[in-house]
Order: C-alpha cells, then structure tokens, then sequence
C-alpha cells in the first residue's frame, strides 16, 4: 500500500508541474488537445501506457 500511495504522489507532481512551470503553454497544449482527433489521444496514451508498463518491467524485474 505504501508504494501505491508513494506512486499516485509521484504521478500527481508530475502532472502539476507543467501548469506550475509554464501555465501559457500548458493552456495551449490544452487548446492543442482539443482539436486534436480523438483516436489519436487514444493511441497516444495507449503507447505512453505501454513504456511505463515497460520501464516498470526492466526496472522492477521481479
């Protein structure tokens, strides 16, 4: 339980940071985003789930 709640604070400043750093950019990222085709998000973060799942397997290797 304690590396779940470690993960999901890891994931939560990761995902702050950018509208902490660079909030214009990441409003435009947003605008960007919004009219981009919806399949394309989907595979995009169909591949982004796909290099943690294998980042966590080399790294953790258990």
């Amino acid at each position: 339980m304690e590396l779940f709640v470690s993960a999901v604070g890891l994931v939560l400043i990761f995902e702050g940071l950018p509208y902490f750093i660079a909030p214009l950019a990441a409003k435009n990222m947003a605008a960007f985003m919004a009219q981009t085709d919806p399949r394309v998000l989907r595979v995009g973060g169909f591949l982004l789930m796909l290099t943690g799942l294998g980042i966590l397997y080399v790294f953790r290797g258990d």
